[in-house]
């Protein structure tokens, strides 16, 4: 037979793979090995498989269709990965909603998504409820998929239950640009897969590795760089609500961890800790941390405290998924603070405001050719327009490559703020302060920090005849109305900003000051 005849054979056989089918061929491999511990549930790999069929089947009982929004508006927890999976499952639309946000913020990303259900976590339901979207979609508690996922004797999914390709789209991620409406970056079961083989590859997983997750599951790197790739290969991993210190350093002496991820202010709390000299943790091997350059300092300290373990700094943007380049262990003392080399399957160029690649050395914007690159913005076609130029991501971030391919990043096009890895708007910040009728004029910078990267710092100039505002008062002022980790640390009353010829504001002077 020829491999011609073999499609008149078998025409129902598809080679298309998706995030589903990593989990049930993780099941097939290790069965009952264990995949997930959070609190006091344990779940096996055919275990897991078999939670996400029927929280996949139980999406369709409440009348959820391939290609619907579905959000997920809760803290850490199994149930929050089975979610993601069950969606994945039966060709639903994942949307992960930030905790943190509330009101109008939350309202935007359920209304621009078309969430039809929003699962919560219980102290969480009133916050959606309230928000217009909220009245409009069905409001499910987390808790309610427990028996669910326990129910006894789960028949494997039929050959025909569910229909869903690699070209389908996985998930809405949202992502915090230049203004305050966020970006839904649409991510399909094809570009996440290419990004969870870049990670396997470039961070030296293995069946043999025992995690703790305990970032956000909502924010990209700790779902799609680390967890998902894990149980790919078979991993143990433990998952937790929130990074508090002394409870990880317990956790990996006690469950002999070798391999963790978190933001750099994660780190530094972890190295300040008096537990860190006490505990044994020689089985912790590997160290992953990402979103902004860890302090030198904290480096050293963990570094001489525990000399066999590797640090990894992972750098990404969440419309590649979001892991774009690595820096190994290995590379940490030849190309201090820089953020590596591009993954396996990112394609980089650095070119100057007409458009012109650079030379090694120069500073550009840092361009992104890749499988794993999202299709574009959900409902956002101009931004889409905006951000993608002839099959190149435009990122916002400025770096300079040196003739060895190795990327440092120097500074963002984008007028965003790092604070403890999380991306926020200044727009959204400064938009928040000029409500208050005092304020004349105002900017809102990152300073460096040692502890958050960047502080989010508002600078303030009152109109003549005011004087009575106080820092204070616009921190409350702001708390009211965003997320906590959208307010500023600290607010300075200036009597004017600097600005060029053009009367734009300088930033990059107000972050030097």
């Amino acid at each position: 037979m020829s491999v011609s005849d073999t499609a008149a054979v078998s025409p129902a056989i598809s080679n298309s793979s998706t995030i589903s089918d990593l989990i049930r061929r993780s099941a097939g491999r290790f069965p009952k090995d264990t995949a997930i511990e959070f609190a006091d549930r344990t779940w096996t790999y055919s275990q897991l498989d078999a939670a996400v069929t029927a929280v996949a089947r139980e999406l369709v009982r409440l009348g959820a269709r391939k290609g619907d929004r579905i959000a997920a508006y809760g803290k850490n927890s199994d149930l929050y990965v089975f979610l993601y999976l069950a969606c994945a499952r039966m060709g639903a639309i994942h949307v992960p909603v930030n905790y943190q946000l509330k009101n109008d913020e939350l309202d935007y990303i359920l209304s621009n998504a078309g969430a039809e259900i929003v699962f919560a976590d219980t102290d969480l339901l009133e916050a959606v409820t309230t928000v217009p979207t909220g009245e409009r979609a069905q409001v499910i508690d987390f808790t309610a998929l427990v028996p669910v996922a326990t129910a006894a004797d789960i028949a494997p999914v039929g050959e025909d239950e569910f229909s869903v390709t690699d070209t389908d789209i996985a998930q809405l991620l949202y992502t915090s640009g230049t203004t305050s409406a966020p970006k839904g970056a649409v991510m399909t079961h094809r570009a996440l897969l290419h990004e969870y083989l870049s990670a396997l590859l470039a961070l030296d997983f293995t069946s043999d590795d025992r995690c703790v997750h305990a970032l956000p599951l909502y924010h990209s790197a700790q779902m799609h760089v680390f967890l998902i790739p894990l149980l790919s290969v078979g991993a143990f991993n433990i998952i937790v609500p929130a990074p508090v210190p002394d409870e990880l350093l317990a956790i990996f002496e006690e469950r002999e961890i070798s391999t963790f991820f978190a933001a750099p202010t994660v780190w530094v709390a972890l190295a300040n800790s008096p537990d860190l000299e006490t505990r044994n943790l020689d089985s912790l091997r590997r160290a992953y941390y990402g979103a902004s350059i860890m302090p030198g300092p904290i480096l050293e300290r963990l570094r001489t405290r525990l000399p066999e373990l590797g640090f990894y700094n992972c750098f990404g943007q969440s419309e590649l998924g979001p892991l774009c380049t690595v820096l190994r262990p290995e590379e940490h003392d030849s190309h201090p603070g820089s953020a590596g080399r591009p993954v396996m399957f990112v394609e980089t160029r650095v070119v100057d405001p007409s458009g012109a690649d650079v030379g090694p050395g120069a500073e550009g914007e840092i361009l992104y050719r890749s499988p794993q690159l999202c299709e574009g913005y959900w409902n956002r076609a101009e931004a889409t327009a905006e951000a993608f130029d002839n099959g190149w991501f435009h990122s916002g971030d400025l770096v300079k490559v040196d003739d060895e391919g190795f990327i440092e990043v120097v500074d963002r096009v984008k007028d965003v703020i790092n604070t403890g890895g999380v991306l926020v708007a200044s727009r959204q910040v400064e938009d928040a302060i000029f409500e208050l009728p005092a304020v004349a004029e105002v900017a809102v910078v990152g300073v460096a920090d040692e502890k958050w990267i960047e502080a989010i710092t508002a600078f303030v100039v009152l109109k003549d005849d005011q004087s009575e505002l106080s820092a204070e008062a616009v921190i409350a002022h702001v708390k009211d109305r965003l997320a906590g980790f959208k307010v500023p640390k600290r607010v300075e009353f200036v009597a004017e900003l600097p600005k060029n010829s053009a009367g734009k504001i300088l930033k990059r002077s107000l972050r030097d000051a």
